[in-house]
C-alpha cells in the first residue's frame, strides 16, 4: 500500500490527478501491502550518496589493507586501538539499521514510549563496562570462544560458544542485509535485491581485504558521518515544522492524517479504523465495488480489494493494517510489537533480552580485544553510551515528525522508511531531495558498517578451528561463511521490522553468551559440563525460537509470546543450568581456575617510563 498527501488539501471525492503523487506504490509485499518510494528527482541524490559512501569506504580500506599484513592485525587490530577511536568505531558499528532505520518508525508506529529499546540497549553498555570490558581484554584472547577454550579448557565449550557466535551474528546480519534493499527500493525503486548485493560486496571487499585494522578507520569515520547525516537534517526539519506550525504534539497521540490524503492499495488488505469515517472510495471495499463515492467507515475490521483507492479526509486517524496492533484511546505506547495480550510480559522480556543481549555482542566484544589493556577497554567502554545517547536524540525526532508528514507509514507497514521519507513531505523540492541524500548516506554507511563488523566477528570465531590453514586465507574463507547464510535465508523470511530481527539476535546472546561471560569471569566454580549445558540450552531454545519465528506467522496465546520474547524464561534458566551443573561437578573445575581469574581481575601492570 502506498500513500501520498498532496500539496494543497483537496476536497473529499476530487478527482486524481494526472502526475504521479509523491510516494508510489511498485512492488507487492507477501503481507498484503507494498511500499512507497520516493519520487524521481531524489533517486539521484540517494544514488549519488551511496557512490560517496562507497568511494570513502574504499579509501580507508585500502589505506587499511597497506598495514594488515597478519593474523593479529585482521583479528584485533595488533591490540594498538585508542580508546576514543574504538569508542567511536563501536559506536559506528552498533549503530545498525535497527537505530537508524528502525528507532523512528517504531517511534512514529508506536510511540514515544518505545524509546525505552534505545534506552535499554544504551543501558547494555554500563553493564558491559562494569562487569565485562576490562576482565575480557586481560584475558588475552582472540575472540569470545578464544576466552571460553582459555578458561575452562574444553573443546566442546568452544564449539558450542561459536556456534551461538555465528547465530547471534546472521540474525544480526539479517536487518542490515534488509535495511539495504528496502533503502534502494524505497529511494530508487531498484529491487530489494540490489541493497543485499551492495552489502555484500562491500562487506567482503573491506573484511576481506584489510580485516580488523582495514575496518576500524571505517567505523569510527562512518559514526561522525551516520551522526551528521541523521543530526542536520533533524534540524532542518524541526525549523520546518515550527514555523509551519503543523501541529502542538504529535509524540503519543493516535496518528491521523494532517490533510486530504490518498491511499492507494496494490494487494488486498484488512484494516482496523478506530472512529467512525467518511472515506471517498475506487474499487472493492468490503466486497462491495465503488465509483468515487462517499463510503462511510465504522470503527471496526474493514477489507480492501487490490487496486483501490481510498480518500481520507484530513484529522482523520489513520487506519491501522493487521500486521500492527491499534492500539486504545491513551495506550498508544504501551508495548513493543503485536498485540498479545501479555503486553507487560513482552515488555520485560525485550527489555531483558536487550540489557543482557548487549553484554555478550560478539562484534562489540571482539572490539575490546583490539585495546592496548584493559583500562583501555574501561575507557573505551565509558566513552560508548555517551556517544550512543547523543545519537538516539534525532530518530526520536524523526519518528515524532513522522506522524505529522508520514501517518500512513503505520497502516502500509513501511515504519522503516521513516527517516528517508520524512525530508520531501516536509520540504518538497530541492531542500527535500538534498536532505533525502544526506540521510540516505548515514542509512548506508549504517548497514556497511555493522555488516563488516559482524562479518569479521563471524570468520574470526571460525578462523580460529581452521589451524591447519594459513591465518589470513582461513580467515578469508570464514568471510564468505559469514555472509552464505543470511543470504539464504532472506528470500524466504519476507519483509520485517529491522528492530524486530535485531531483538532476536540480542536474545540468543542474553540466553547464551552473556551467562558464560558473566559467570566465566566472576564465579571461579564454573565448569566446562555446566558451560556446556547452559550454552546448549539456553542458547539452543533462543535460536530455535527465533528460527521458528522467522518462517511461522504471527500466533496467539502464550505459545507465540514466548516464541516472540523467550529471554524472560530462558536467560535466568540458562543461569540456572549453568550454576546447578557447576556445582554439581564442581571437581570438575579447570585446575588453572585460580590462575584464570587472577589474571582476570588483577589491575594491569603500570607502564615502563
Amino acid at each position: 500500500m502506498a500513500a501520498a498527501g498532496p500539496r494543497r488539501p483537496a476536497a473529499v471525492g476530487a478527482r486524481r490527478p494526472r502526475a504521479a503523487p509523491p510516494c508510489r506504490t511498485r512492488r507487492t509485499r507477501p503481507s498484503g501491502t507494498a511500499g512507497p518510494f520516493v519520487t524521481a528527482p531524489a533517486a539521484p541524490a540517494a544514488l549519488a550518496a551511496l557512490a560517496a559512501v562507497l568511494a570513502l569506504n574504499a579509501a580507508l580500506g585500502l589505506h587499511g589493507r597497506r598495514s594488515a599484513r597478519t593474523t593479529s592485525d585482521f583479528l584485533v587490530a595488533s591490540r594498538g586501538v585508542t580508546p576514543l577511536r574504538n569508542a567511536t568505531a563501536i559506536g559506528g558499528e552498533y549503530v545498525s539499521a535497527a537505530a537508524y532505520l528502525g528507532t523512528a518508525g517504531f517511534v512514529l508506529a508506536y510511540g514515544t514510549g518505545t524509546l525505552w529499546l534505545p534506552v535499554g540497549a544504551t543501558a547494555g553498555y554500563v553493564l558491559l563496562l562494569a562487569f565485562v570490558t576490562a576482565p575480557l581484554r586481560r584475558s588475552g584472547a582472540y575472540t569470545v570462544s578464544d576466552f571460553a577454550e582459555w578458561r575452562l579448557g574444553s573443546r566442546a565449550v568452544r564449539r558450542a560458544v561459536t556456534c551461538c557466535v555465528c547465530c547471534v551474528g546472521w540474525f544480526y546480519l539479517l536487518p542490515q542485509l534488509q535495511g539495504a534493499g528496502v533503502a534502494l527500493r524505497v529511494l530508487t525503486g531498484a529491487p530489494v535485491w540490489t541493497g543485499w548485493a551492495v552489502i555484500v560486496v562491500v562487506a567482503v571487499a573491506l573484511v576481506a581485504s584489510g580485516g580488523m585494522r582495514g575496518i576500524t578507520a571505517v567505523q569510527a569515520v562512518q559514526f561522525w558521518i551516520k551522526l551528521g547525516a541523521v543530526a542536520v537534517p533533524a534540524v532542518a526539519l524541526l525549523a520546518i515544522w515550527h514555523a509551519g506550525g503543523d501541529g502542538a504534539s504529535a509524540g503519543d497521540r493516535p496518528a491521523r492524517f494532517e490533510r486530504t490524503t490518498r491511499l492507494h492499495v496494490e494487494t488486498g488488505v484488512a484494516m482496523t479504523v478506530r472512529h467512525a469515517v467518511t472515506v471517498t472510495a475506487t474499487g472493492r471495499l468490503d466486497g462491495v465495488r465503488h465509483d468515487r463515492a462517499a463510503v462511510p467507515l465504522t470503527p471496526g475490521r474493514h477489507t480492501v480489494g487490490g487496486g483501490a483507492e481510498l480518500v481520507f479526509p484530513p484529522g482523520a486517524d489513520v487506519p491501522c493494517a493487521e500486521r500492527l496492533p491499534a492500539p486504545d484511546d491513551g495506550m498508544w505506547a504501551a508495548h513493543f510489537g503485536r498485540p498479545t495480550g501479555h503486553g507487560l510480559y513482552t515488555t520485560y522480556s525485550t527489555l531483558l533480552g536487550i540489557l543482557l543481549g548487549t553484554m555478550g555482542l560478539p562484534h562489540i566484544l571482539m572490539r575490546f580485544y583490539t585495546s592496548t589493556s584493559g583500562r583501555s577497554a574501561r575507557r573505551t567502554a565509558a566513552l560508548v553510551p555517551g556517544l550512543l545517547a547523543l545519537f538516539y536524540v534525532f530518530p526520536a525526532l524523526y519518528g515524532t515528525l513522522g506522524r505529522l508528514y508520514t501517518p500512513e507509514l503505520p497502516m502500509t507497514g513501511d515504519i522503516d522508511a521513516t527517516v528517508l521519507l520524512l525530508p520531501l513531505r516536509a520540504a518538497p523540492g530541492l531542500p527535500g531531495t538534498l536532505m533525502t541524500g544526506v540521510v540516505a548516506a548515514g542509512a548506508f554507511a549504517a548497514f556497511i558498517s555493522t555488516s563488516c563488523g559482524l562479518v569479521v566477528a563471524i570468520a574470526g570465531t571460525v578462523t580460529q578451528r581452521m589451524r591447519h590453514r594459513d591465518g589470513v586465507a582461513a580467515f578469508r574463507i570464514g568471510v564468505v561463511l559469514a555472509l552464505a547464510a543470511p543470504l539464504a535465508v532472506l528470500p524466504a523470511i519476507g519483509p520485517r521490522d529491522s528492530t524486530d530481527l535485531v531483538v532476536m539476535a540480542l536474545c540468543v546472546s542474553a540466553c547464551s553468551l552473556c551467562p558464560l561471560l558473566l559467570l566465566g569471569i566472576w564465579w571461579r566454580g564454573l565448569t566446562s559440563a555446566g558451560a556446556l549445558a547452559g550454552l546448549l540450552g539456553g542458547g539452543g531454545l533462543a535460536a530455535a525460537a527465533g528460527v521458528a519465528r522467522l518462517v511461522s506467522g504471527p500466533g496467539t496465546g502464550w505459545t507465540a509470546v514466548l516464541l516472540a520474547q523467550p529471554a524472560l524464561v530462558v536467560a535466568p534458566a540458562a543461569f540456572t543450568v549453568m550454576i546447578a551443573v557447576s556445582l554439581l561437578t564442581r571437581r570438575r573445575a579447570p585446575r588453572r581456575a585460580d590462575a584464570a581469574m587472577a589474571r582476570l581481575h588483577l589491575p594491569d601492570p603500570a607502564p615502563v617510563r
